[in-house]
């Protein structure tokens, strides 16, 4: 019996899609029709990829049984009512790895005070050397498949990790904490702040004024996580005083960043445009085939989304 797979995205992204889709799922043994336009009323799983429209109504697919984001993030379709099927949210190597070398390599970026020497120090002979790793506190805000990673990675480099979520977690290498004091506890101690939480009602702001003042002064700050964490004005106005030291920050509340947003031209701010870590398709591909595999033979779905956690 054929399994019907809709590719619901952009033209773009089926171009670089279809092939590893199709080879992945072919590798699975399954008898599959993938396709950008399948009948809506044969159509079993959803390949969905945000950047298309985003109020899609699946209640025109009468036989889905799940939903496959090709993303980690899941804000820009959670909220969908028509959406009651299983909704799965993209975990892969490709996209864990990504993350891992953006976030290393900016926290021995930062750490290293690698700036002063690419930019230039005009003559002047500075021969300051930076702490040890074990010396630079890092903080992550979230635990999940990335900030556990990135964590770990950093550990392995001799940093003292100390990671924040929401709910009670254990993970080798790194001080877990949680709960109100908790956070303020991962403040606290941020000589390096990585943000990867998920963008929820419950995160949005989590780095404001109070919660900025919180950390050491000349602290440094990394977003590659979700824009909406972090309170811009509150944020400018850290740098602008001097109580924080600089500010990476890879994701935003609207995307593409304006042109006449203050953070391009902030000298404590570095923006790079959402590249810190990318969905690969040769190895998200497998993810999603397996995810379909496992729906046809009735084994739980991976990386499943509790809707009310809001990842």
């Amino acid at each position: 019996m054929t399994t019907n797979v809709l590719f619901l995205s952009t033209p773009k992204r089926w171009s670089e899609y279809q092939a590893p889709l199709s080879r992945a799922l072919e590798a699975t043994g399954l008898d599959f029709r993938l396709g950008e336009d399948l009948p809506a009323e044969k159509v079993e799983y959803i390949v969905y990829a945000p950047g298309g429209a985003t109020d899609h109504d699946f209640i025109q697919f009468p036989r889905l049984k799940a939903v496959l984001s090709l993303w980690a993030g899941i804000e820009t379709v959670i909220g969908n009512p028509t959406l009651t099927v299983p909704l799965a949210r993209m975990v892969d190597h490709g996209l864990t790895q990504g993350m891992v070398e953006w976030v290393t390599g900016h926290v021995l970026r930062h750490h290293l005070g690698m700036d002063a020497h690419i930019l230039g120090q005009n003559g002047v002979w500075t021969p300051a050397a930076p702490p040890l790793a074990q010396d630079r506190r890092v903080s992550i805000l979230g635990l999940g498949t990335l900030g556990c990673a990135c964590g770990q990675a950093l550990a392995g480099l001799g940093f003292p990790v100390t990671g924040w979520s929401r709910s009670a977690k254990s993970v080798e290498g790194i001080t877990c904490l949680s709960g109100d004091e908790g956070l303020t506890q991962a403040l606290s101690t941020a000589d390096i702040l990585v943000l990867l939480l998920p963008d929820t009602p419950a995160t949005q702001n989590v780095l404001n004024a109070a919660t900025i003042a919180q950390m050491p002064r000349g602290a440094v700050v990394l977003n590659p996580g979700r824009g909406p964490l972090i309170d811009d004005d509150a944020l400018l106005a850290a740098l602008d005083s001097g109580h924080l030291g600089h500010a990476t920050l890879d994701t935003f509340r609207t995307e593409p960043l304006p042109p006449e947003h203050p953070f391009w031209a902030h000298p404590k701010v570095t923006v790079t445009p959402h590249i810190a870590s990318e969905t690969r398709p040769a190895t998200a591909s497998e993810v999603i085939a397996e995810n379909v595999r496992r729906g046809e033979v009735g084994a739980p779905l991976l990386h499943l989304v509790n809707r009310s956690l809001g990842y």
